[in-house]
């Protein structure tokens, strides 16, 4: 009886690697498709495609979708739900969001404004973004960081330094995105 059960379960968890071996490839296929609406500024296509990946937890999907959402492009701007996106993005360690998200902070754009968090995700962008766009992150980090007590320089790069990503998983609820 154990024996048989040990082999269902071999058996299941056999089939359900197969299935998300062979779905990857289609949402890496989505996500191209999503980004390829979004360069031929197709933006409702883009938006149709990259929501629903957004919502299983792509970070490079919610990064896009926050964008469309901070600038109004395949939904209506709404500064709020951008930040719900970057948030989500940047809690995984996609560096454009954390830098997007950073910014808003900074500016109190739908959110309230917070030179702390705005400062370490911006050093967190700095520390993980490519070298061409490093140079960027780190001025806009440090003019934020003129507008700081040295204590709250402080507590900021302490959370930068404490900062871990959390990867979604799928099919793990997550609180939907304020509309």
């Amino acid at each position: 009886m154990n024996v048989a059960r040990c082999t269902l379960a071999a058996l299941m968890l056999a089939c359900l690697m197969l299935a998300l071996a062979w779905l990857a490839p289609a949402r890496a296929a989505s996500l191209q498709a999503g980004l390829a609406a979004y360069e031929r500024q197709n933006y409702n296509a883009a938006a149709a495609i990259l929501r629903p990946l957004a919502i299983a937890g792509d970070p490079r999907a919610q990064s896009y979708v926050g964008y469309m959402y901070a600038t109004g492009r395949g939904f209506p701007q709404n500064y709020n739900v951008a930040a719900y996106w970057y948030f989500r993005a940047a809690n995984q360690g996609e560096t454009t969001a954390q830098y997007q998200l950073g910014l808003l902070l900074d500016k109190g754009d739908g959110v309230q404004q917070d030179y702390i968090k705005a400062h370490m995700w911006l050093d967190l962008a700095a520390a993980h973004a490519p070298p061409r766009s490093r140079d960027f992150c780190v001025r806009l980090r440090d003019a934020i960081a003129t507008k700081m007590t040295r204590g709250q320089l402080g507590v900021a790069r302490q959370l930068a330094l404490q900062w871990v990503p959390v990867r979604e998983r799928p099919g793990v609820a997550v609180a939907p995105a304020p509309e």
